[in-house]
């Protein structure tokens, strides 16, 4: 049975695919793990040239991936750039691979005859389960670490953007040994659920709603599942930050992709000496972005991806009209050509008992609340079951940091906003419903692919049982 696929810039449902049988995906679980035992066997360097291999094979079939992507996500520059950077991750993560175990690999004395050093033994199968976002960004940032641990990894997309993955396969199946220990399936969440229950770690980045059945059936089996989940981002402004700075960050973090990112800027919060002036001026800015429509190789703003997300948002704009919400800028769905897009939104007048500035949004709209105090801006930051970023304009750098370090949120932009969006090498922990498991970022997202296995070693006779007797004991 084939499954029918939209385009977000037309509406029309011009491509289908057909999902493997479960018997499919059990065979291919079996290859994959029958190949990754070579695999593993490879030096770490040996894997890190798969990985330029499979950088070339992707970057001589880029412009296929690309217009794939496009029409995926109804979006031009933002589909060429996840190709750039899927092979500058590649490039980079090969070129990090020879320090990245020497730095863990430690050896201590316990006693004059006891040693012990480290093994690292990496999951033989990860599972990554990718969104519609981003669609090859998101399926590779888990992928490229653990091939590089030594794992085999199978990678489902989202069904809402699939089409991309038939041009990477072909550059996977160019690229030499990778493509024995790499693959792509399509389908739905049974396909999903199928891989949580066949594979050894799982990565999944999604819904709140579905990461809990994945955490929940992840436990089941005892396998490490790593979540990367929602977001309701804060911004606060203080009095005696740039507010030009301000403005253009907050524009940026807000509505870039259309607001279609975890990490965007959902909530701003700005002290009350300069909050007129910031509206004003986000204002303009916002009536100023301009639909990514009729020409895709035009301004700022594209397509709802998903058309169920429109619904959301209508629903978010709905009940903060409906609770004393006054709208500056956008505020509605607008149909063109048979796509769904929204223009930038301003909301004041808005406050915590509105959905807007409590359910994820995913979506170009940015509602804004005056404060008083830093303790109460902190407040009502952190006032959110989510935690995964936030940012903190200041005067200074230092009255940021200030104010970041009371934030509950994995990474903290100071001076700017979203910088994880641009900068992968920090390491971070999401905070509340946000996520769960290590960081994928920096050298963590290498590491937790690897099972850290101890070997202590005895260069003496071992201790006989007499030595523990009772009688022995006693004297």
């Amino acid at each position: 049975m084939q499954t029918k696929v939209r385009n977000p810039r037309t509406g029309a449902f011009d491509y289908a695919f057909s999902a493997p049988s479960p018997q499919a995906l059990s065979a291919t679980f079996a290859r994959l793990r029958q190949a990754q035992t070579a695999w593993a066997w490879l030096s770490i360097e040996t894997r890190a040239e798969g990985l330029i291999s499979l950088r070339n094979a992707i970057a001589s079939r880029g412009d296929a991936i690309a217009a794939a992507l496009e029409l995926d996500t109804g979006r031009r520059a933002i589909a060429r750039q996840e190709v750039q950077g899927v092979l500058a991750a590649l490039t980079g993560w090969a070129a990090q691979a020879p320090h990245l175990l020497s730095s863990q690999w430690t050896q201590g004395r316990a006693t004059a005859h006891l040693t012990h050093r480290p093994n690292f033994v990496p999951y033989p199968l990860v599972g990554v389960i990718s969104p519609w976002n981003f669609p090859l960004t998101l399926a590779m940032i888990d992928t490229i670490p653990a091939l590089l641990a030594g794992c085999a990894v199978v990678v489902k997309p989202s069904e809402v953007t699939p089409r991309f993955v038939a041009p990477l396969m072909e550059a996977i199946n160019a690229s030499g040994d990778i493509a024995t220990v790499l693959a792509f399936v399509v389908g739905a969440g049974e396909i999903g659920a199928q891989m949580v229950e066949g594979v050894d770690a799982i990565c999944f980045t999604g819904s709140v709603a579905t990461g809990r059945l994945v955490a929940s059936s992840a436990a089941g089996r005892m396998i490490p599942g790593f979540l990367e989940l929602g977001g309701k981002d804060p911004l606060i402004v203080l009095e005696g930050a740039n507010l030009d700075y301000a403005v253009t960050a907050a524009l940026r973090g807000s509505v870039l992709s259309a607001g279609q990112a975890c990490q965007s800027i959902e909530r701003i919060y700005v002290q009350r000496g300069v909050f007129r002036t910031f509206v004003d001026r986000l204002t303009e800015a916002a009536r100023q972005c301009r639909l990514n429509w009729p020409e895709i190789g035009m301004g700022e703003i594209g397509p709802i991806i998903f058309d169920k997300q429109a619904a959301v948002l209508q629903g978010q704009l709905d009940d903060a009209v409906a609770k004393g919400a006054q709208v500056l800028s956008g505020g509605s769905i607008e149909t063109h050509g048979g796509g769904l897009w929204m223009r930038p939104t301003v909301l004041v007048d808005v406050d915590h008992t509105m959905k807007v500035m409590t359910e994820e949004t995913f979506g170009p709209i940015m509602p804004i609340m005056a404060f008083d105090t830093q303790a109460e801006a902190i407040h009502l930051a952190n006032d959110s079951v989510y935690g995964l970023s936030a940012g903190v304009f200041a005067q200074t750098l230092a009255e940021a940091e200030g104010v970041a370090v009371h934030l509950k949120a994995g990474a903290v932009s100071l001076n700017d906003a979203a910088l994880t969006a641009l900068f992968y090498e920090a390491e971070k922990h999401s905070f509340g419903l946000s996520g769960l498991g290590g960081s994928r970022m920096g050298a963590a997202g290498f590491h937790r692919f690897l099972r850290r296995q101890a070997l202590i070693a005895n260069s003496a006779a071992p201790v006989p049982l007499s030595a523990f007797a009772e009688d022995r004991a006693a004297t």
